[in-house]
């Protein structure tokens, strides 16, 4: 299971696990003690009311969803190699706790030399043994062990992986096994009932339950994955099992969770299972995903940067940046314009963007709506391959404003072409609004509210113009984002 861990919370669940375990094994015989202090008994309480059959119908009953889903729900273990410094080989579990804390530090994590397993879980999707599970899972495993309920082992073949998504897709020898019915993810509610199964911390075959919290969550680490995220208890080894409705069918892939321990705090995400099945049909059929691309970098539309685009209300995908030659630049689309809609369909939230895009089969013609300067316009594009993440260019200016709050001076030539910009105006110096917004020295400003700005003089003139709010488009080493500023 993929976790996004704190290092106080680390520490912290540290100090108490190891607190809690010294004190169970102490064979300090507490609860005898507790009973010889206690006070003389009091009367004894009324008996509680039973609720009311109505309350009780209303809860929600797994048995059956269980009972019919259970034997198709697998356990999944791998084994992974890793080069030490040395150049020894060397065991490295992703579901330690850890993990995660080594990894991000770049600390050398403690290293065994013996063979260790990494446990995940999964489902069979067809009765021929075909397997959907995390690609965290399975990720440069060299050993790959599948077990039944029934307790059959069989060693699986990685058919595909794909990392984006976090999919895998494996395959055993065997017939005539049992599978899940795949449902909508599209179709479920937010507050709606859901159920995981899986091999939490190894205990195969754990049933946990809770509500849908949110949907199209997008998370930092995870770009092209409207994640759904529930509040179902979910742990290492949970990683690949199903996410189940109330109707039995599988809606998701659990795959992350946000913990301060490594543990469950009421925070889980699932892929839905639109995406994996999508990723699973290209895996078998190509061996790899293709994905399209608009060559575009975005960010969310807060109330302050709507404001500064003229917009009635926060909503779209923000253009921060357009790379040079690439579909997008082909088809008109500059940085400042808002995306509202994609082939038709609304974009709400710039999350939602990059998962219609990315679903586009490169090479094909798309519509995109823009919000530029207030008017809306309608661009035609021919959708490009996704290759691999890239980094933005840059643009233009700079200058000295009270209102504003900074000191800038034009870039030189030779900084113009370090910096991949044309024009452009270095922050030196900055104070007031600009900084209480977060610009600071070196960044350098390319346009105000999407306007781009060639020198002191034009940003004196578009800041004297502007109202409350501006948006400035700024690059920071290879960055570009709009930065809302309240004007001085």
């Amino acid at each position: 299971m993929k976790r996004n861990a704190l290092v106080a919370g680390l520490i912290a669940a540290g100090v108490i696990t190891s607190g809690l375990a010294g004190y169970s094994l102490s064979g300090t015989p507490w609860l005898a003690h507790a009973r010889a202090e206690s006070t003389p008994a009091l009367a004894p309480a009324p008996a509680l009311t039973p609720p009311p059959a109505s309350a009780i119908a209303a809860l929600p009953d797994f048995s059956a969803l269980v009972e019919r889903n259970g034997p198709a729900v697998v356990n999944v273990t791998s084994v992974r190699n890793a080069h030490n410094d040395d150049g020894q080989l060397s065991q490295v579990d992703p579901d330690n706790p850890l993990f995660e804390f080594f990894r991000h530090f770049q600390i050398p994590m403690p290293q065994n030399r013996s063979p260790q397993r990494g446990l995940g879980s999964g489902f069979i999707v067809s009765p021929d043994g075909v397997i959907l599970t995390n690609a965290h899972v399975v990720a440069d495993a060299t050993e790959v062990t599948v077990r039944l309920t029934d307790r059959r082992e069989f060693r699986a073949k990685v058919v595909g992986i794909d990392k984006p998504t976090d999919v895998a897709v494996l395959k055993i020898e065997a017939t005539n096994l049992p599978t899940v019915r795949v449902g909508d993810s599209k179709s479920i509610r937010v507050g709606e009932w859901v159920a995981a199964i899986g091999s939490p911390y190894g205990f195969e075959n754990s049933v946990t339950s809770g509500i849908v919290s949110a949907k199209f969550r997008s998370l930092p680490s995870d770009t092209y994955v409207p994640f759904i995220q529930t509040d179902v208890a979910v742990n290492p080894g949970n990683s690949g099992g199903p996410l189940f409705n109330m109707k039995g069918e599988v809606i998701g892939i659990n795959s992350q969770i946000y913990s301060t321990s490594g543990g469950y705090q009421g925070l889980s995400f699932a892929i839905p299972i639109d995406v994996a099945v999508k990723v699973k049909d290209e895996l078998q059929q190509h061996g790899k995903v293709t994905r399209g691309r608009l060559g575009v970098t975005i960010q969310e539309v807060d109330q302050e940067l709507a404001n500064s685009f003229g917009l009635k209300q926060p909503g779209g995908a923000l253009v921060a940046s357009v790379e040079r030659g690439g579909p997008a630049a082909a088809a008109g689309i500059e940085p400042g314009d808002v995306i509202v809609s994609f082939n038709g369909k609304p974009i709400s939230r710039s999350s939602e963007l990059p998962a219609e895009v990315a679903d586009v089969k490169p090479g094909s013609k798309a519509q995109v709506e823009v919000m530029r300067q207030g008017k809306t316009r309608e661009l035609g594009i021919t959708i490009g391959e996704l290759k691999q993440d890239r980094v933005a260019a840059a643009d233009d200016s700079g200058v000295n404003h009270e209102r504003l709050g900074v000191a800038v001076r034009p870039l030189t030539r030779d900084e113009q072409k370090q910096a991949s910009v044309q024009g452009g105006l270095l922050v030196e110096q900055v104070g007031g609004a600009a900084a209480r917004a977060g610009i600071q020295p070196g960044d350098v400003i390319l346009a105000l509210n999407g306007t781009p700005v060639h020198s002191v003089e034009q940003l004196r003139s578009a800041v004297d113009k502007s109202g409350k709010t501006v948006a400035v488009l700024v690059q920071r080493e290879d960055t570009r984002i709009f930065v809302p500023i309240k004007l001085g």
